[in-house]
């Protein structure tokens, strides 16, 4: 599952099934899709409760996350499916922002408590999950011509500046991963690379305001990307330290080692759009990560950053993640062996994070969507 640090502690990324005012449900999840992607319908019957929450059915807590409420989102988006939207967006503001999304971003867990009522667990918002709403809610108002997604998204872009930046150092401003529990003291911070997809940076330059800011931001995204990953391979934190820069911290695994948060940064760099800003350095500074696949003919679980020692085989979930960025790569041997280990090794039905993961990534590799140089989503069903 994907892991990110919450005030300091280290848990696991997971949804569960809940009723729509926080009513836990006592039945498996049930879902009325009306898109026009058929792996979203799938995922949909698998994934999301009839009153709009993403589950995951091995969760000890049946818990969710704003990350998966925010990638069903967009995942709805892509599909055309408005009804879906819909409802995902009504859970996610009635349960993870206190019944008002225009004040408050979204909680990012929520689930069944210790003494087994349900409610929020963790109160700190994720950034990359309010990146991802602001993003789905902004392109869901203009494909759909509808305002009131457009006002909210421009509302939560809003609070992002305000809430989860700071300006560091010789790095400018800066996204955090989350208001509180990422700055360190003594001029360092925690920074997550994958919670910067540059597509949506480059899209919020252009839609979100003030714009100086938010190129700022991108600006710092994409050196944050860069930087911490020295020898092509992504880490999934990193700590940047004012005077030092970004530092790999040998007691600390997730600042050493790439696994779980760190796929998608390979994920996102494979789907820009061949004129996006930045994509040819992207490509080029990660370039050692296809080098990887191609001659061991797996990703790895878990790779150190700096000397390349990969510890075992990833999961399918991960090989799906790579092909976009190995055909971004021309790296045709590496793609071929990914696509027949995934066929081979599907991803378990019930696997949340690597079947969303999957879909990302064969959504893309089957042309149901793609991102215009902007960072603008442009889903197949809205061309001509």
């Amino acid at each position: 599952m994907q892991r990110r640090h919450a005030m300091g502690a280290l848990v696991c990324c997971s949804a569960g099934l809940m009723g729509l005012h926080g009513r836990a449900h006592a039945t498996s999840p049930t879902a009325i899709s009306t898109g026009t992607w058929p792996a979203w319908n799938t995922f949909a019957r698998q994934f999301v409760s009839a009153d709009g929450r993403v589950v995951d059915s091995n969760s000890e807590r049946s818990h969710t996350v704003s990350e998966a409420q925010a990638y069903a989102l967009f995942f709805a988006l892509v599909s055309n499916d408005r009804y879906g939207f819909e409802r995902l967006l009504r859970w996610t503001e009635d349960n993870l922002c206190q019944g008002d999304l225009s004040a408050h971003l979204p909680a990012w867990q929520w689930g069944r408590q210790d003494h087994g009522a349900w409610g929020v667990l963790d109160r700190n918002p994720a950034s990359d999950a309010d990146l991802w709403l602001a993003y789905a809610l902004g392109e869901a108002g203009r494909l759909w011509n509808e305002r009131r997604y457009s006002a909210l998204s421009r509302l939560v872009s809003a609070r992002v500046l305000r809430e989860e930046t700071a300006e560091l150092p010789g790095l400018g401003l800066t996204l955090l991963p989350g208001p509180q529990g990422f700055a360190l003291g003594q001029g360092r911070w925690r920074l997550n690379a994958s919670y910067c997809p540059p597509q949506l940076m480059q899209w919020l330059t252009r839609h979100a305001e003030p714009a100086a800011a938010w190129k700022a931001l991108a600006a710092s995204a994409q050196k944050l990307t860069l930087a911490s990953a020295p020898k092509g391979f992504a880490a999934d934190w990193t700590v940047y330290a004012a005077g030092s820069g970004f530092v790999a911290d040998g007691e600390d695994a997730d600042t050493s080692q790439g696994s779980y948060n760190a796929i998608r940064v390979y994920l996102w760099a494979g789907t820009l759009h061949a004129d996006a800003p930045g994509r040819t350095e992207l490509l080029k500074a990660l370039q050692p990560m296809a080098r990887h696949v191609r001659e061991t003919g797996e990703p790895p679980e878990s790779i150190d950053i700096l000397s390349g020692q990969a510890k075992r085989a990833g999961p399918p979930g991960f090989s799906a993640a790579l092909l976009p960025f190995l055909q971004a790569q021309q790296d045709t041997a590496a793609l071929q062996s990914q696509r027949a280990r995934l066929k081979g090794l599907p991803p378990q039905p019930d696997a949340y994070y690597e079947q969303a993961l999957t879909l990302f990534a064969l959504g893309w590799m089957d042309g149901y969507y793609r991102y215009a140089a902007d960072g603008s989503l442009l889903p197949r069903w809205s061309q001509p």
